[in-house]
């Protein structure tokens, strides 16, 4: 079960990141009213489903904060591998609608330039201050909870200061020397980051979700904790899988087979607390074998 205090931290990121993008799309929305300009418009509809995508994941950081029960025995962290994948999906929509807008207003030569340039520029500012407020909490919170949904939501917004600081390029080089292209120039090069960091969270994701083991170092330091712990003469069959922000971790240990079960139990049981003093989302379960035990001729597995 996640720490109470991990939970607090990760659902004041979830709700933030709400209410940033609601009023990132009111701004936005009220920017290309004015303005009609696409590279703003490619950052409104980011901010669209940003918000989508927030609302997504504070239900996602909610869900995945409940405890183990009778249907989920191992809790219920995999919502933070769907929700970001989800979220990976979202983006790349959104990065091909503003690419297919894009390329379909350079091909139109009588697309008419931006107005009140000034005004976007000034909105523009305003939401790249906001978004890095966010994203500086968001940080924080991710490392210390090591929450994936945030993590995401943390690369995403960051990835958005991108274009806002494009569209701002954009404004300022159309009304200063009438470069149209310019402005949709910008938005395809939003939709390409999008499309970028839309398939690095994907990854990540997609990869949680299929049981891949955790990060090499991890198992280096598991293994380094295993090798120097008294009383424990070797180890094999060391399986770990990734599920949200938590890792499971499966070891068998080689004990001394003529101590007592309470003594092997002392072993096993302090071993498993020093894993997870250094890793302390880990689930650890450990198995222990007598040194020299041969796989019995009826184990398939």
């Amino acid at each position: 079960m996640p720490h109470r205090d991990d939970t607090k931290l990760n659902l004041s990121a979830g709700v933030l990141s709400v209410t940033v993008a609601l009023i990132l799309v009111g701004i936005k929305l009220w920017a290309f009213g004015q303005t009609g300009s696409l590279s703003v418009a490619a950052t409104l509809a980011d901010s669209a489903l940003d918000l989508m995508m927030s609302l997504g994941g504070l239900i996602a950081i909610a869900y995945a904060a409940k405890p183990a029960d009778d249907d989920h025995n191992f809790g219920h962290s995999s919502a933070e591998d769907l929700a970001a994948l989800g979220q990976s999906l979202f983006i790349l929509i959104s990065a091909g609608v503003i690419a297919v807008a894009a390329i379909l207003r350079l091909l139109d030569d009588t697309v008419t330039l931006p107005e009140r340039e000034g005004l976007g520029i000034g909105i523009m500012l305003i939401a790249i201050l906001i978004t890095l407020g966010l994203v500086l909490w968001q940080r924080h919170v991710a490392r210390q909870t090591g929450n994936k949904v945030v993590q995401a939501d943390s690369l995403h917004y960051l990835g958005d200061l991108i274009p806002n600081i494009g569209a701002i390029v954009a404004l300022w080089a159309s009304g200063a020397f009438g470069l149209h292209q310019i402005d949709s120039i910008v938005a395809l090069a939003a939709a390409a980051i999008l499309a970028f960091g839309a398939a690095r969270i994907g990854k990540t994701a997609w990869d949680a979700l299929m049981d891949r083991q955790a990060d090499p170092e991890m198992i280096r330091g598991i293994c380094a904790i295993a090798d120097d712990f008294a009383g424990v003469h070797g180890y094999h069959d060391l399986k770990t899988r990734v599920a949200g922000s938590r890792v499971f971790v499966n070891l068998h240990i080689e004990l001394d087979g003529s101590q007592t079960l309470d003594e092997a139990h002392a072993i096993g049981a302090g071993l498993r607390r020093a894993i997870i003093k250094a890793y302390p989302r880990a689930d650890v379960l450990i198995h222990k074998d007598p040194i020299g035990v041969k796989k019995h001729p009826d184990d398939t597995r």
